[in-house]
């Protein structure tokens, strides 16, 4: 008799594994954070975010095939303090009084479910919150286009390449979340953040 140690009460099987880590759920959240300790900043940009009680691992941006863009709200519902949570993260940080900062998390995910799509991080400083969002969905949209086949000149503008995509009939939906702030007046540290969170 065959005996398989067993994680949520599916079994160790190839099959099994992958119904263990491939993320079902993902959800976006974004927050800022000023304190005197730059890693300090940090964890109050989580909690601003609402993901301070989890034990974070960055990852590397690919949407997962079949996976659902859920709320925030409704994410955070899947998760126990303490748990290790799989996340692609984006984050800027700044002491120098007004500098503007941002973070932020692309997505581009194909027209079909059982592809996969790419997250894209991106952190820039002296750029609005809305550009720094353009070239986060860019980037996304890029890599996808790329793994599709989608022929586009990459030198040509971030709208045009859009357009492109579009007609091509591949990318159903790109977007961003982005988090923009202005370093504190009184030389603190300012740290920005994006994220989305793979569920399993």
């Amino acid at each position: 008799m065959d005996v398989f140690l067993k994680i949520s009460s599916v079994p160790l099987t190839q099959e099994g594994i992958l119904k263990v880590i491939l993320p079902k759920k993902i959800f976006f959240t974004k927050g800022s954070g000023v304190h005197r300790e730059k890693l300090s900043s940090f964890e109050l940009a989580l909690r601003d975010a609402g993901i301070a009680p989890f034990n974070i691992v960055r990852v590397s941006s690919i949407y997962p095939p079949y996976c659902k863009l859920i709320s925030k709200e409704a994410g955070l519902k899947y998760l126990t303090p303490g748990q290790v949570v799989f996340t692609v993260i984006a984050e800027c940080a700044t002491n120098e009084p007004n500098r503007l900062i941002a973070a932020s998390v692309g997505m581009a995910i194909p027209k079909k479910p059982d592809q996969y799509g790419y997250l894209s991080e991106a952190h820039t400083y002296g750029w609005t919150e809305k550009k720094t969002g353009e070239y986060a969905e860019d980037l996304a949209a890029s890599m996808l286009a790329t793994i599709l086949g989608v022929k586009f000149d990459p030198d040509e503008s971030y709208d045009k390449r859009k357009e492109i995509w579009k007609i091509s009939n591949e990318i159903v939906k790109t977007t961003a979340i982005t988090q923009s702030a202005k370093g504190d007046k009184n030389g603190n540290w300012t740290t920005v953040l994006a994220a989305a969170v793979l569920i399993h």
